[in-house]
């Protein structure tokens, strides 16, 4: 009787835990030539990109850095203008099931401008998860 009892609460224990893991999503990205990925469109929500909450997900594949250069190569200023942009930093820990440690991942700060801006505006990017790319609200889209 206790060895049945010790077998089911394990075997509950076990498959209970199960559910409570986040499930990473990946959105393969596609690429419009080697440092530039095809961005699908504007998004509508006006935090996209510009929140910790709402980063943008440029997916890591070994190569986080160079697909977070990738996402921001695809954009333009609102009237096609070519942006300039740097690492401004990491900040912002968020939960990832991609972490290599812990659970959580750090997302990168960049500071982005283009001619005739008033202003320079921060953009946050997680280069460990991957989702659908859009441009935030106010940029645009180069294409080919």
């Amino acid at each position: 009787m206790k060895t049945k009892l010790l077998i089911t609460l394990i075997f509950f224990g076990f498959f209970s835990c199960s559910t409570t893991k986040n499930v990473s999503k990946y959105t393969k990205q596609t690429l419009l030539d080697d440092n530039t990925f095809v961005v699908t469109g504007i998004s509508s929500d006006p935090s996209y990109g510009f929140s910790p909450q709402k980063p943008i997900e440029v997916g890591s594949e070994g190569s986080g850095p160079k697909n977070e250069r990738r996402y921001l190569n695809a954009l333009t200023g609102p009237n096609g203008e070519a942006i300039s942009y740097y690492r401004a930093g990491s900040c912002c820990p968020i939960k990832s099931d991609m972490a290599l440690f812990g659970d959580k991942v750090m997302l990168d700060n960049y500071r982005v401008t283009w001619e005739g801006s008033k202003d320079t505006v921060s953009i946050y990017i997680n280069m460990y998860d991957s989702g659908e790319l859009m441009a935030p609200k106010g940029f645009g889209i180069k294409k080919n």
